[in-house]
């Protein structure tokens, strides 16, 4: 079979429910901890690489040329590629995000998740579903959970290579009808971009150890809450997952403050519909966004609510989506 010249590959973000905070190699970016995550339906990163003889990469993100420093980082990922197809040709990467870039809302999961299919596609390699997480994995280390769809738990890795370092999906949770609520509180990217707090909240928070020690037992309890589909189990882990890595990232110093005025509110909103009786919770990655997981039945009610919430600018409603997929070759 002939190698395509360009292939077109999507892969939707993911919100952790479970978080990851740290890295215990920034390398290969190798989780200090393993993670749970939803992948979503409709936020997500189109992308096109061709290799062709070009004398260097090239990166158009969103129709305009990217920053020399987004387009070193994926130079650098595609050299993973190169080495393992044993070629040396440039490559032009196109790509499309339906989610804002570095705002805290996963782009860089579903980017390199989408380049990494892309990528091994075009080069003519044939790659395991577990050897294409560990690949995006090094790109973005949530990328590694969006090469799956729909509930998907990341593993730590105990190998120092990372290969053991990979994510699973999670059949138990398929056809469970739940949404995520998305409440946009800001634009633009983010003061600091998550790696760099990771290692600063590593290096200074005095509550990072007992942010590392309660993970295995929030996974543990994520696990068992999918497996039963009960939404209140799943959504208190969720809850305290996400307090817990931005208190650590908070006691930080200098501190690390991602959320804004609309966070809160939105967090009370939140709370306020819990206390009417509606079955719903937050979570907050790396950015000043929420986003409360519900029921379907409950999301466009949910979504108005968070809608009048002041400081926020926009609410989307999001489904469990498919992993990465391949959608032309030519």
């Amino acid at each position: 079979m002939s190698t395509p010249n360009a292939v077109t590959a999507v892969a939707g973000t993911n919100i952790a429910l479970v978080k990851y905070w740290g890295k215990r190699d920034v390398a290969l970016n190798l989780p200090a901890t393993g993670s749970l995550s939803l992948t979503l339906d409709r936020l997500g990163t189109r992308t096109t690489v061709a290799f062709d003889d070009g004398d260097r990469d090239r990166l158009v993100l969103d129709g305009a040329p990217a920053s020399d420093a987004a387009t070193t980082r994926v130079s650098a990922f595609l050299d993973r590629v190169r080495a393992r197809a044993e070629i040396a040709r440039r490559a032009l990467v196109t790509s499309e995000n339906t989610v804002p870039t570095a705002s805290g809302l996963a782009s860089s999961a579903s980017g390199f998740a989408a380049l990494a299919l892309a990528a091994t596609r075009a080069a003519g390699l044939a790659v395991s579903p577990p050897e294409l997480s560990a690949l995006a994995r090094v790109g973005s280390g949530s990328a590694a959970r969006s090469i799956f769809g729909g509930f998907v738990e990341m593993a730590r890795g105990a190998r120092a290579d990372g290969s053991d370092a990979v994510a699973r999906p999670m059949p138990e949770g398929d056809g469970w009808e739940v949404r995520l609520v998305v409440a946009i509180t800001a634009s633009g990217p983010k003061a600091i971009g998550s790696t760099a707090a990771m290692t600063h909240t590593m290096r200074t928070s005095p509550f990072y150890d007992a942010w590392l020690a309660a993970v295995p037992g929030d996974l543990a309890a994520a696990r068992d809450a999918i497996a039963a589909r009960h939404l209140p189990s799943l959504g208190a882990v969720a809850e305290r997952s996400a307090l817990r890595m931005h208190a650590a990232a908070l006691a930080s110093d200098p501190p690390i403050i991602y959320w804004n005025a609309a966070t809160l509110a939105a967090i009370d909103c939140v709370h306020t519909l819990r206390a009417r009786g509606t079955s719903v919770f937050f979570t907050i990655d790396a950015g000043p966004h929420v986003k409360a997981l519900c029921r379907a039945a409950d999301a466009d009610a949910i979504a108005a609510a968070l809608r009048a919430v002041p400081g926020v600018t926009e609410t989307l409603i999001a489904a469990p989506g498919p992993g990465a997929r391949v959608v032309e070759e030519r």
